[in-house]
């Protein structure tokens, strides 16, 4: 009787250490991130309303799009913030049988080649006849982002003479100074949020055969079967929504000093009330 009693104590002990682990995974949520200056606000916001609510937050960055869906879909992480509808539609639709969208986090990405406002054409079909005076290129960023495709489907689009030169969003920048600086006429692949648009006068040419997306949404997307296992922690998600302007000014403050961890601490600060606001959600 006694082995009898010693054995249903362990097995409830076991059950009962086994229940506990569960509930400690359960409040882990696993984010991926593109570590790009739109996507790590809506991310460390995010986090920290979880954080607010009583979970465990762990953020994994990607610079791919590739990987960070493969990570998506394998379990390595839970949820990600994506454009599904244009900048990582491929993607997604590669992926979609095995993925949810959760909510909207944000909307009115938009990328497409800009100019100077000092410079004197104001549409895509008028870089041709001034080729020279751009160097004969458009100035990009890295290859194989969304932009990138999209900007190459436009130089087929309008038969451009311009080359468009593949670099880095850094690149880009110090090229875009350079010329701003001496008031020389250049193209170059931009997108909106970005502290650019704040820190350089520019103006985007007008896209007449519509090769460009139009304004993009923001999506939190996750495992299939994420919001049915969790139900609490999805609807704290779903309660957040960072405007657009608020994420260009976030980088804004990168830009000027501080680091992305601090710029998103001082919003959140400064966001306080609409933080709990968005975490007082009653677990079920």
């Amino acid at each position: 009787m006694k082995s009898l009693i010693r054995a249903t104590l362990g097995a409830l002990a076991l059950l009962g250490m086994a229940t506990l682990q569960g509930q400690a995974e359960e409040k882990t949520i696993k984010i991926g991130t593109m570590s790009w200056e739109d996507l790590t606000p809506i991310t460390g916001i995010t986090k920290k309303v979880l954080e607010e609510a009583g979970y465990k937050v762990d953020v994994t960055s990607f610079s791919e799009w590739g990987i960070a869906y493969a990570a998506l879909t394998k379990g390595d992480t839970q949820v990600m913030v994506s454009q599904t509808d244009y900048v990582a539609q491929d993607y997604w639709n590669r992926n979609k049988n095995r993925l949810e969208k959760i909510s909207p986090v944000s909307h009115g990405l938009y990328q497409a080649i800009a100019v100077p406002k000092y410079v004197t054409i104001d549409s895509m079909d008028q870089l041709n006849e001034n080729a020279d005076k751009f160097g004969g290129k458009i100035v990009g960023i890295e290859p194989g982002s969304g932009l990138m495709r999209d900007a190459a489907d436009a130089v087929k689009a309008y038969d451009l003479k311009l080359q468009l030169v593949e670099g880095s969003t850094a690149a880009m920048t110090a090229a875009l100074k350079s010329a701003t600086d001496r008031k020389e006429w250049i193209a170059v692949t931009v997108w909106e949020p970005s502290w650019m648009t704040q820190k350089f006068d520019v103006k985007w040419l007008k896209d007449p055969k519509n090769v460009f997306p139009p304004p993009q949404s923001y999506y939190w997307i996750g495992q299939k079967g994420f919001s049915a296992e969790n139900e609490h922690a999805r609807e704290i998600m779903a309660s957040v929504y960072v405007p657009l302007a608020d994420i260009t000014a976030i980088n804004g403050e990168v830009k000027d000093g501080k680091t992305m961890d601090q710029a998103v601490a001082d919003w959140i600060g400064n966001h306080a009330d609409l933080i709990k606001r968005w975490s007082n959600i009653k677990k079920g």
